[in-house]
């Protein structure tokens, strides 16, 4: 039976010396996951208080600084979740990618960009209007946040049992 081209891309990685690396040591693949762990926690937590907020919780606390100081401490975990994540994916990437929850992980990632994109062409262009109170645009976007960071996490997890 020949072999698929994406399919073979992702055999081609997981035997690649860097998916051989991540499953020859005992120690790199848990450091590896744990810093993983580090990252999303990063990213779910930073955006996760920024996203209560503007859902109207902590009120005391104004958007505009607690947004400048959140957003670069998102990006910072995203970076560091991403870039391990694909180190793990590497030590099994065949099978991982075959993975319902791996898939469904993967949707919901690409969906919470998304809607980061569309928060900041839109309702976060007129933040500096808002005072203390987002826009309605703006608790949209942050409920449905909410949503899909929770759901990226709940399908990662998911990943061990399928």
């Amino acid at each position: 039976m020949e072999q698929q081209p994406a399919a073979s891309i992702f055999l081609s990685l997981q035997e690649s010396a860097l998916g051989h690396t991540m499953r020859a040591s005992p120690a790199l693949y848990p450091a590896v996951e744990i810093l993983h762990i580090i990252g999303f926690v990063v990213l779910v937590g930073s955006i996760l208080a920024l996203d209560l907020r503007l859902l109207g919780l902590g009120r005391a606390i104004a958007i505009q600084p607690m947004a400048q100081l959140l957003l670069p401490v998102s990006r910072v975990g995203f970076l560091l979740a991403i870039s391990m994540g694909f180190l793990l994916f590497s030590a099994d990437a065949s099978h991982v990618v075959k993975n319902p929850a791996f898939q469904a992980k993967a949707l919901l990632i690409a969906a919470a960009l998304v809607n980061i994109v569309i928060a900041h062409a839109i309702p976060w262009r007129d933040a500096s209007r808002w005072g203390d109170k987002a826009s309605s645009g703006a608790k949209a976007t942050a409920l449905l946040s909410i949503v899909l960071w929770l759901g990226v996490i709940c399908a990662g997890r998911l990943i061990a049992y399928f």
